[in-house]
């Protein structure tokens, strides 16, 4: 992986730990709190997207729409889940078990499915990231309820980053949709899904609106950030070696759950955070 796909990467991690960290810190209605981020991302991004394309020049075509709405589709799915999933179980456990699925599926699946060919080096590398992230979600915990809905939830939001992510690099590169525009059209179809999803807890917006105003606007700012970087990253770097990559977040999102939400084995998720970068090396070597 080029050291340009790799800043990508690493910049988008960090920004994705701490829009997490934000939607964690949400204690209302989940698929209203995901309305009004969404919403609020299209406000933010939506003319930023206009002139981009204006400005290049670009024309679009069919292949945005249904590549946006496919995207559309899986996000809507991930979001909610994992909305859910924060509902259930911790930020240390919810967290690096939906970012450790998400590139195991994808890795295999770019390997066997899309013909990708990582050396040995790169595969121990992804190897190390998955060991790291069970270390960090899975030992020293009883299985209490608690827990045991944590991991469910987890994983659940793991295939969908896997789904996602795949289509995303099949959009960018196959069907060469450039990446601003591509998300904003993700975004722009999310909302009647949502919209219908909401029904008559469409009253609870100006309450959810707020008492969560402060994470609404970081998930809206931060997540398309991330989002759009790594797309960026898609087109510079096989799928399979990006999908893992961005799993430093998970390093990120031990230490602040430690530090600011006081969750549990901050040391045993700190040496798993170490295996990971540690893969990590091992997926930019390769």
């Amino acid at each position: 992986m080029g050291l340009q796909a790799l800043a990508l990467v690493l910049t988008a991690a960090v920004l994705h730990a701490l829009w997490n960290l934000a939607a964690k810190q949400v204690q209302v209605d989940g698929v209203a709190f995901v309305w009004l981020y969404v919403v609020g991302s299209v406000l933010l991004w939506a003319p930023i997207a206009v002139v981009w394309v204006v400005a290049t020049g670009e024309r679009p075509h069919w292949a945005w729409l249904y590549a946006g709405a496919l995207t559309a589709f899986f996000h809507t799915i991930y979001q909610l889940v994992l909305q859910r999933g924060y509902e259930r179980g911790d930020l240390n456990l919810v967290y690096p078990l939906a970012r450790g699925t998400g590139p195991l599926l994808t890795f295999l699946f770019a390997v066997t499915v899309l013909g990708d060919r990582p050396d040995a080096v790169a595969v121990a590398g992804v190897l190390a990231v998955i060991a790291g992230v069970l270390l960090i979600s899975l030992g020293g915990r009883s299985h209490t309820g608690s827990t045991r809905a944590g991991v469910l939830w987890g994983i659940g939001t793991g295939v969908a980053i896997a789904a996602y992510t795949l289509w995303d690099d099949h959009a960018v590169n196959a069907l060469d949709v450039p990446p601003l525009p591509y998300f904003v059209l993700g975004l722009l179809l999310q909302i009647p899904v949502l919209t219908l999803l909401l029904g008559r807890r469409r009253a609870l917006l100006p309450t959810v609106w707020r008492e969560a105003r402060s994470q609404v606007i970081a998930v809206a700012v931060l997540s398309p950030m991330a989002y759009i970087l790594v797309l960026r990253a898609l087109q510079l770097a096989p799928v399979s070696l990006v999908a893992p990559a961005r799993e430093s977040s998970i390093v990120v999102g031990a230490l602040l759950s430690w530090w600011i939400l006081h969750e549990p084995s901050a040391w045993r998720r700190l040496v798993g955070a170490v295996v990971v970068l540690l893969g990590i090396v091992g997926i930019v070597a390769g």
